[in-house]
């Protein structure tokens, strides 16, 4: 009977912590080297549809660690060292260890390179300047949010949106990426809102799965594609700063993606802004849960439910679990490097070029070790991760866990590559091929990720 009191509750999320919110601009300066697609026929952008920005939420419980979240519209690390040399001086700088910060990318598609080893490229030399730039100005957010603390509540709910479709395309005997009419989406969207305690809304927090490929080979403007027009409708309607989590879209993308008109990409970040808005309409006060009340006799038996008070969180915990995974066999880093450089063909060589640094990002490891950020707030869980999991991941892991509000993170302090479902495995798909993880990787990462989450919950009751 306890068991299923408890079952007629709507999930109860609310943290009560200190928060700290602080956001940069960090849009690069025109010329830097910014090609994206294979297909492209520019290498620098010509100008700016919207400002890139980088944002932080800073954390912190009562007797617990901080916790840092930032996020920033940037595509993905080509190169390991890049994200390492980044992440790790600000844990060196902030004294802080790894399990406290999560350095998440929105994973737009028209933004700069952030890979060193793009020098050679026109526009590359400004590469290195601006992840110097990418490290000043997150120590700068991190100050800023960590100087201005505000008691708080933090609670989170779900909503949906149908911005997101299926993107494993087959046409004839081969597999494109784009709209999938027959296979349905993952379209759960997870909204998070922070409270002061005078009841003030401060901050929305966005946890949605969709690749921003809205622009793509024909767009010549720095952009954070659609997650931009999110931000602008959400702030415009809340007066509030918006934050964006990608979530795992490995499989996901638009309906409409791949285009050169701006209005289309912000159409995007519109649909997928009011279905936040949306969603905050139907979230409880941030002290009230929806509880069961008791049956009423009517024309039929009535369920009858109402609001009551809950005694708010207020503890953190954080942790890393490990996951051992298998790689395929690959091909070594000097043949990669000398068949790019033979190579004459300029989509084929972007293909080379992004190879041969997932190969030098791997070495000579036959198994990859994929570290997994759990944040538990409360009766909300944040799992974030460096690979581009397809969205298998979160509906198994949610599923297994209804009681909780789950966060799910991709490309989140690192980047390698997809993690796609084993039966997809044999066939010519972009996401396996792409791939360094050989079949199964992603089965095992879902398994790890539910037993870590088990025992972080197990372990505080």
């Amino acid at each position: 009977m306890k068991e299923q009191k408890e079952q007629l509750k709507d999930r109860a999320t609310n943290l009560h912590a200190k928060f700290g919110l602080a956001s940069r601009v960090i849009t690069p300066p025109l010329g830097i080297y910014s090609r994206n697609w294979g297909a492209a026929k520019f290498d620098q952008a010509t100008g700016i549809h919207q400002d890139l920005m980088m944002q932080c939420l800073y954390t912190q419980s009562e007797g617990g660690k901080p916790v840092v979240l930032i996020t920033a519209d940037l595509g993905w690390w080509k190169n390991a060292a890049d994200e390492q040399t980044l992440r790790f001086s600000l844990l060196s700088y902030f004294q802080w260890d790894e399990s406290q910060l999560i350095f998440a990318l929105s994973h737009t598609h028209a933004g700069p390179s952030i890979c060193s080893t793009d020098e050679g490229q026109p526009g590359g030399s400004l590469i290195k300047p601006y992840l110097l730039f990418l490290e000043e100005q997150a120590k700068a957010c991190v100050e800023e949010a960590r100087e201005n603390l505000f008691e708080g509540l933090l609670t989170w709910g779900y909503g949906v949106c149908d911005l997101a479709t299926n993107r494993d395309l087959k046409v004839g005997d081969d597999y494109l990426i784009g709209y999938n009419p027959a296979e349905a989406a993952d379209q759960t969207l997870l909204v998070g809102q922070l409270h002061d305690l005078t009841h003030q809304r401060r901050a929305i927090i966005c946890n949605y799965a969709c690749h921003p490929t809205s622009f793509a080979h024909e767009n010549e403007l720095i952009s954070p594609d659609f997650v931009g027009e999110l931000r602008e409708t959400v702030t415009g309607s809340l007066q509030v700063p918006c934050f964006f989590l990608q979530g795992a879209s490995g499989d996901l993308a638009p309906k409409k993606q791949y285009v050169k008109d701006p209005k289309l990409v912000e159409a995007n970040g519109k649909q997928l802004g009011y279905a936040v808005l949306a969603t905050v309409a139907q979230m409880e006060h941030p002290t009230q849960r929806w509880v069961f009340e008791k049956a009423l006799v009517s024309g039929a038996p009535l369920a009858c439910w109402r609001f009551e008070e809950e005694v708010p969180h207020n503890t953190v915990d954080q942790k890393i679990q490990h996951v051992e995974v298998p790689y395929k066999t690959m091909d070594h880093a000097e043949t990669i490097l000398a068949e790019y450089e033979a190579c004459t063909d300029r989509v084929l060589k972007d293909r080379l070029w992004r190879k041969y640094n997932t190969r030098m990002s791997i070495g000579d490891r036959q198994t990859a070790t994929i570290p997994v950020w759990l944040w538990k707030m409360g009766n909300a869980i944040v799992v974030a991760q460096a690979n581009e999991a397809y969205s298998m991941y979160q509906q198994a892991v949610r599923a297994a866990f209804p009681a909780y509000c789950i966060a799910f993170v991709n490309i989140a302090n690192g980047y390698v590559g997809y993690l796609a479902p084993q039966e997809l495995y044999g066939k010519d798909i972009y996401a396996v091929w792409q791939s360094p993880y050989e079949k199964g990787s992603l089965e095992i990462l879902i398994e790890e990720t539910k037993a870590a989450i088990h025992k972080l919950i197990t372990n505080e009751t």
